[in-house]
C-alpha cells in the first residue's frame, strides 16, 4: 500500500515498476522502451478522445478496434484469437514491429484529431480510421518489401523464458 500511494505522489515510479516487471518477466530492454513509449502514446491519445467527448469504456474499446482492424487487418479480438491470447494484453505479445505500426496508427489518430477537431463519435470514428490506415500503409509497404507479414502469430510466451526455467537458474 505505501509503495502504490509513492507511486501516486510520484508516476515515474509506476514507469519503473512496470519496467522492473517486464525485466523479470524476461523482455529485452529494446522492447520494454518501445512498449513503455506506446504507453506514452496511447495516453496521448486516449486524453484527445477524453477531450473530443469520447465516453472512457465501450466508445474507448469501439475506437480501439477501428484503429486495430484498420492497420492490422484483424479486430482486436480476432487478433488475440490469431496469438492464442484469452485474458493476456495484446500489446504484451506484440512484435517490435506490431507494436511500431501501433503507435503510428495511434499517434497518426491523434493528430488527425487536433487538427481536426471532432465532435461527434462518428466523426471520432472517421478519424481512427484514416489514423489506422496510415499505419496500414506503412505495413502494406514494408510487407511487400520483406515478402511476407509483420503481423505473427508470436506471443510472449513463445519467446520469454518460463517462469519455471528463471526459477531454475536463480
Amino acid at each position: 500500500a505505501a509503495q502504490r500511494i509513492d507511486q501516486m505522489q510520484d508516476p515515474e515510479l509506476s514507469i519503473e515498476q512496470a519496467m522492473s516487471d517486464y525485466r523479470r518477466l524476461g523482455y529485452s530492454e529494446a522492447w520494454i522502451n518501445q512498449r513503455i513509449k506506446t504507453m506514452e502514446v496511447r495516453k496521448e491519445l486516449t486524453d484527445e478522445w477524453k477531450r473530443t467527448g469520447v465516453k472512457e469504456g465501450m466508445q474507448y474499446a469501439a475506437l480501439t478496434d477501428i484503429i486495430t482492424k484498420q492497420w492490422s487487418g484483424f479486430h482486436v479480438k480476432e487478433y488475440k484469437r490469431y496469438k492464442g491470447l484469452h485474458k493476456e494484453n495484446l500489446r504484451d505479445n506484440m512484435t517490435n514491429l506490431e507494436l511500431a505500426l501501433n503507435m503510428l496508427a495511434e499517434a497518426s489518430a491523434t493528430e488527425l484529431s487536433k487538427q481536426e477537431n471532432p465532435k461527434t463519435f462518428k466523426e471520432n470514428a472517421k478519424v481512427a480510421q484514416r489514423g489506422g490506415s496510415v499505419a496500414q500503409a506503412a505495413r502494406v509497404q514494408l510487407e511487400h518489401q520483406l515478402g511476407r507479414s509483420v503481423i505473427s502469430q508470436a506471443k510472449a510466451s513463445d519467446y520469454l523464458p518460463s517462469i519455471e526455467d528463471k526459477t531454475d537458474k536463480e
